[in-house]
Order: C-alpha cells, then sequence, then structure tokens
C-alpha cells in the first residue's frame, strides 16, 4: 500500500484506497466521515487519537 502517506488526509486516504477504512476503525478512528476527516492529515489524526502514526503506517502498508 504505498501510495498511502501519512501526509494525506483522511478523505483522500479512504478515495484512495477505501480497504484501509478497517486498520483506521480497529485503531480507535471511528469518525471517518466526519468533516474533520476530510481536512486532517492522518498524522494528525493520530495525534489527536493517541496513536503512533508509524505503527499505524506499518499496519497500512502490509495490506
Amino acid at each position: 500500500m504505498d501510495n498511502v502517506t501519512k501526509e494525506m488526509t483522511i478523505g483522500e486516504i479512504l478515495v484512495t484506497a477505501p480497504e484501509v477504512a478497517p486498520v483506521l476503525m480497529e485503531a480507535g478512528m471511528h469518525c471517518l466521515g466526519c468533516p474533520a476527516s476530510q481536512a486532517e492529515s492522518l498524522e494528525e489524526a493520530a495525534m489527536v487519537h493517541g496513536i503512533d502514526v508509524d505503527e499505524l503506517m506499518e499496519r497500512i502498508k502490509s495490506l
């Protein structure tokens, strides 16, 4: 899953790679459709949710 970066917004990720949604949900990001997800990068969202973005990226890359 090399087309997903931590700089992308959640919205961009879901359009580019919808199969990432379950990984984000499992990590605790349950508001994938909320307005903030359209403007918040994966890195920013991870920080807000107390998630290690590098670990999250490893899980995404393994898809």
